[in-house]
């Protein structure tokens, strides 16, 4: 059975030709697709094909019919505007490619294509080409690389890009789920990347949040926050540990990490969290356990005054309480330093009495517990003890 060799023309006919005669069944389109493959020579005309199959006939440059040709109302553009007929189209597609293996890389190429072409395309047209293209992503059958053709200058400046996405992500959340979809963007490192879909003086978290926020995505609105803070607290800790490594002055450092705080809506326990990694990411520690807890106190007693400027909530001190009972735990070296570290930083008011009683009598973690709260016992009797003196006083006073 020689494969029949046809130019686009021909093989436009032939393909226009059965797409008339199974009409709008689509579960028979997919039946002569299948069929057809093994006459036609899809992998040369695999940009035709796909033209067909979502325009109806083969696109002019810049996304027009091209007029001399015949074309079909069994596509993508000439069918309903909504996610069921979208949805059984994307089997079509589907069954094709699993069919034909090698029209992959054709059919990626071809919706990249498409993407630049949308101004020339209808509302209507670009509004179905979105929730196919959600679908297919959806399911697989395309990588999100493709969503490159969207961060088109002019695309984005007429408003194309973010209107098309709105669709696109309404049918792929809509199929899958946000964590999906984030999977998705990550592995093509899309996921820090959707704020271009605007230009350039439009880029900012506000702006995303309001438009996709409003256009009924506040999913994808809180995932692109959560990914700006993420950079952000990543940058923010960077430079930290470079100014700390530098030397340079506590007041410097504490206006630095104010301003970062305020511009990127960072909260005072993220901010002590990370002041503490990056203290104790700054020294080589010894093996011996006599020895590094002589150090840690050395080092931190130095820091002090830092976090002490970012522990100004009770919840903040919580924060560094569970960061050193974590780090202690993961770090067997410091097992016995639990204690030293808790009571140094108390007299050095960076952690107040009720934080640490509370942290002690239900807020710690599971991670060795027993044996950190054996070594805080003395010292929240102490705490305890002076307390109720203190109260007693006062009662007194009065």
């Amino acid at each position: 059975d020689e494969k029949e060799r046809f130019d686009p023309t021909q093989f436009q006919d032939c393909i226009i030709q059965g797409l008339t005669e199974t009409g709008t069944d689509l579960e028979a389109v997919a039946k002569f697709l299948d069929a057809s493959g093994a006459k036609l020579d899809y992998r040369r005309y695999a940009e035709t094909l796909f033209d067909i199959l979502v325009a109806g006939g083969m696109l002019a440059p810049g996304g027009t019919l091209a007029d001399d040709m015949t074309r079909t109302d069994v596509c993508v553009f000439a069918a309903q505007e909504d996610l069921e007929t979208m949805q059984a189209f994307a089997q079509v597609f589907n069954k094709l490619i699993r069919r034909y293996k090698y029209l992959e890389k054709g059919f990626e190429d071809e919706v990249k294509k498409l993407l630049l072409f949308l101004k020339g395309f209808s509302e209507s047209e670009r509004n179905k080409l979105a929730m196919l293209t959600g679908i297919l992503l959806a399911n697989g059958t395309l990588n999100a690389s493709i969503l490159n053709s969207l961060y088109n200058e002019n695309l984005v400046k007429e408003g194309v890009s973010a209107a098309f996405a709105v669709k696109l992500f309404k049918s792929w959340i809509n199929e899958k789920d946000i964590n999906a979809v984030a999977v998705s963007l990550r592995k093509v490192n899309m996921d820090n990347r959707l704020m271009e879909l605007f230009p350039a003086n439009k880029q900012s978290v506000e702006h995303f949040s309001k438009y996709f926020t409003e256009a009924g995505l506040k999913e994808l609105s809180e995932y692109v926050r959560n990914q700006q803070t993420i950079g952000a607290r990543k940058e923010l800790q960077k430079e930290l540990q470079e100014q700390m490594s530098r030397g340079d002055p506590f007041k410097d450092i504490i206006l630095y990490i104010k301003e970062e705080m305020k511009k990127n809506n960072i909260s005072e326990q993220t901010v002590v969290a990370i002041i503490w990694s990056s203290v104790m990411s700054t020294v080589e520690w010894n093996k011996k356990e006599e020895l590094v807890a002589e150090q840690a106190i050395k080092h931190l007693k130095q820091y002090s005054p830092l976090l002490a400027a970012f522990t100004t909530q009770g919840q903040s001190e919580l924060t560094l309480l569970l960061k050193i009972q974590e780090y202690c735990y993961d770090n067997i070296h410091f097992m016995k330093a639990f204690q030293k570290i808790v009571v140094l930083f108390y007299k050095a008011e960076v952690l107040s009495e009720e934080p640490i009683l509370k942290w002690y009598k239900d807020a710690h973690l599971a991670k060795g517990k027993s044996v950190f709260l054996e070594q805080m016992k003395k010292f929240v009797e102490w705490l305890k003890n002076a307390e109720e003196e203190s109260e007693s006083e006062a009662e007194e006073g009065d």
